[in-house]
């Protein structure tokens, strides 16, 4: 096997930085085509039972509540996938889809955007950023929603990619926007970075270093096994500059197959004690994550599966400090909460 080991981060992507000690070879990405296809679950519980498997890989503590949408309001409103990173200055920021309650998945045109001191607050709402565009420098963009963003920090920089859909399903697009300050979006001028289906969606970054291939860029998303349907699967593709993306490939297939929605949705991967574990949202019964393990940040099977807990759109966070947690959100999910996750090796 080539020796790969995962360049150190000039940031604090929170959402992948679990991944700072991953050997990949490729990235996975998209957010995902958020539509009541499933019966819709309340809540899911604060006290949380880790199951599926009889040595689970992990335990997540109880989850509690860091950020309402809602407060200020005069209608509820909801955060679905969503992406943290610590700026430079310390001071956290929580992105994520937003719009008022009841879920409208394809209504949801701009981002959710609040600020903290620390990772569990108190979380103050800013102004929301990166709104739909019909014109962008005199040229369409070409998007239809602003979803499920990634954040990171590189080269002076901060990089957000997010499924910018579009009208035909089968070719859903990811973009790209930078800002210097996480507060001011621009969008790139190479968009979009990726464009697959159905709904391609759910982004996440990570860098690498190969010893063969040299220094790489991964961007990981969930998709369908040809565009137009399929199997529902996570893919990959890498790149050198953060902005031309190639090399696609599949990491995950599903036994379900469809269209929108789907049992792979976002994808995020942690690497510990030389395994790979895969959390994906299952869209079971709506909050449910699992999480599979492998040899390979290439391949995982759902025969390997080592953990289960209710949580939708979760995303891992390694702070500065250590520390794991566990996030979750959703549509009727009341905001956005957190839990401690602990290893169990």
């Amino acid at each position: 096997m080539r020796r790969k080991k995962i360049a150190e981060h000039e940031f604090v992507p929170v959402r992948r930085r679990v991944l700072q000690t991953l050997a990949l070879a490729s990235g996975a990405v998209v957010a995902g085509f958020a539509a009541p296809w499933r019966l819709m679950a309340d809540a899911a519980k604060t006290q949380v039972a880790v199951t599926g498997t009889p040595a689970p890989a992990f335990r997540v503590d109880e989850f509690n509540k860091i950020y309402d949408p809602s407060v200020g309001e005069t209608e509820r409103w909801y955060i679905n996938d969503h992406t943290f990173i610590r700026a430079e200055d310390s001071q956290w920021h929580l992105f994520g889809i937003t719009h008022r309650e009841p879920a409208n998945a394809q209504q949801e045109k701009f981002l959710a955007h609040a600020t903290a001191p620390d990772l569990m607050g108190p979380w103050k709402k800013q102004a929301p950023v990166l709104h739909v565009p019909a014109f962008h420098n005199g040229e369409k963009q070409n998007e239809t929603v602003v979803w499920a963003p990634y954040v990171l920090r590189h080269g002076g920089l901060y990089w957000m990619y997010y499924c910018a859909g579009g009208r035909d399903h089968a070719r859903y697009r990811i973009h790209l926007a930078t800002s210097a300050d996480l507060w001011s979006w621009k969008r790139h001028p190479a968009n979009p970075m990726v464009v697959d289906g159905y709904d391609a969606r759910d982004p996440m970054v990570v860098r690498f270093d190969d010893q063969s291939l040299g220094d790489q860029w991964l961007l990981y998303y969930c998709a369908t096994s040809t565009p137009e349907g399929g199997k529902h699967t996570v893919k990959v593709v890498s790149s050198r500059d953060l902005s031309h993306w190639a090399n696609p490939q599949e990491v995950f297939r599903d036994a379900e197959a469809g269209t929108y929605g789907g049992p792979t949705e976002s994808p995020f991967v942690v690497a510990r004690d030389g395994k790979y574990y895969l959390f994906v949202c299952t869209n079971h019964g709506y909050n449910e994550t699992v999480v599979y393990e492998s040899e390979t940040p290439f391949h995982w099977d759902a025969a390997k599966l080592v953990g289960k807990f209710p949580a939708h759109a979760v995303e891992v966070i390694h702070t500065p400090e250590g520390k794991w947690f566990v996030s979750r959100a959703g549509w009727g999910q009341g905001g956005v909460f957190l839990a401690e996750l602990t290893w169990e090796s």
